[in-house]
């Protein structure tokens, strides 16, 4: 696994380019048995290509059947251990959105819910209700006060989601969530995994039943959840350890700010994959090291859209061409999770993993897919050593020992 210490003494500086591809949630399952994967499935000639001239195999984001969320994902794809470095989603929605995140902030990622007149979720993402109107009803939860908190603030992301922000003296984490993870159940209470916590779960439970009854005339964004309840950990980034200029390149404010969490500049960029092309063009020459992030193969995955996440992939791979014009030195192409269309959500299922390099041992994989990984040289591989491998295939590795 990642040792960041060992990495940190190993960098030097260099010329050369990393690049990390991300197709998010790109792993996936055949619909039936005898059948193939939505990657399997999708015409990738480019991604199929680069397969064939570079090392291949199948990359774990945690640990071996559990299931990753994106922040642990993520952070194992830029070198650290997932199990050791922990972030709570809040801290990583309130960077991405260019949240003045404090010290003792405590942050939550709200989703917006639909629930019926029993208070039972029907709908988890609330129809997946336009920016806008989350808009209106982050400022409607604005009204809520809450005892010995100097601050409240409730800032909308995208659609659905929103940040919750706690400032004010003795705020802990060590909370649980209130999604269960399913429709058909109400949702669940904020409890504290540790004594000191007690008082915060108090506050946050005290502003769901407020905003519940804020929320009460609103449809189909009636209700809300709160994952990801936590402070920021303070984490050792990677132009410290890896001796490298970074930029990040995301359309969605999670994975924003787990890059600046991380020590990225995130750069600007439009909403489709040519705007992210564009700004990878634009920043070329400023960095060494590029995250590129590809959010709708996860999004469509889990709707349960086998086709629609087979033509994001197909999409993907006709503007490949474009960003291998820019001849980087190393290019990573792989996932922080699965997110199989059968099973609507996360997975545990190992993420087929690409490594093209110049000087790389291609292994005779011909094709850029799950069942074709299971055979390539890579092997069986923790993603937080990729980053490791990527460095020293850049050349900015030094040897170990005398």
């Amino acid at each position: 696994m990642a040792d960041l210490d060992l990495m940190r003494e190993l960098a030097i500086d260099g010329d050369t380019k990393i690049l990390l591809l991300v197709l998010d949630g790109i792993g996936g399952l055949p619909q039936t048995p005898e059948g193939a994967t939505e990657l399997e499935v999708a015409h990738t000639p480019n991604l199929d290509g680069l397969a064939i001239r570079s090392i291949c195999g199948l990359g774990t984001a945690v640990a071996p059947g559990v299931t990753p969320g994106s922040g642990p994902g993520h952070l194992a794809l830029f070198g650290y251990d997932p199990l050791v470095y922990e972030i709570g989603r809040g801290v990583l929605e309130a960077l991405g959105i260019g949240f003045d995140l404090q010290p003792n902030d405590v942050a939550a990622r709200g989703n917006f819910c639909t629930l019926d007149e029993n208070g039972i979720i029907t709908d988890r993402r609330a129809g997946r209700i336009p920016t806008e109107v989350g808009a209106r009803l982050c400022e409607k939860l604005r009204q809520i006060d809450l005892p010995g908190v100097d601050e409240i603030f409730v800032e909308p992301v995208k659609e659905y989601r929103f940040v919750l922000v706690l400032r004010g003296e003795g705020l802990h984490d060590g909370l649980t969530e209130t999604d269960p993870q399913q429709t058909g159940l109400p949702p669940l209470p904020v409890e504290a995994l540790r004594p000191e916590a007690e008082p915060t779960a108090e506050l946050l439970n005290r502003w769901l039943a407020e905003a519940r009854e804020l929320l009460a005339d609103e449809h189909p964004a009636n209700g809300c959840n709160l994952r990801g309840i936590a402070k920021d950990p303070g984490l050792p980034t990677l132009p410290d350890v890896y001796k490298l200029r970074c930029g990040a390149i995301a359309t969605y404010p999670m994975y924003r700010g787990v890059a600046k969490l991380a020590g990225m500049d995130v750069l600007p960029t439009g909403e489709t994959i040519e705007a992210e092309v564009e700004t990878l063009k634009q920043y070329w020459d400023d960095y060494d090291y590029f995250f590129f992030h590809v959010k709708k193969t996860d999004s469509r995955g889990e709707d349960g859209d086998f086709d629609a996440k087979v033509a994001v992939i197909e999409h993907f791979d006709q503007v490949l061409p474009e960003i291998l014009a820019l001849e980087p030195d190393v290019v990573l192409v792989t996932g922080d999770h699965s997110t199989p269309a059968v099973w609507k959500a996360h997975s545990w299922h190992e993420l087929p993993v690409l490594l093209w390099a110049k000087y790389i041992r291609p292994d005779g994989v011909q094709q850029f897919g799950e069942r074709p990984c299971m055979a390539g040289g890579l092997g069986h591989i923790h993603n937080s050593d990729l980053m490791a491998l990527a460095m020293a295939n850049a050349g900015r590795l030094a040897k170990f020992g005398a």
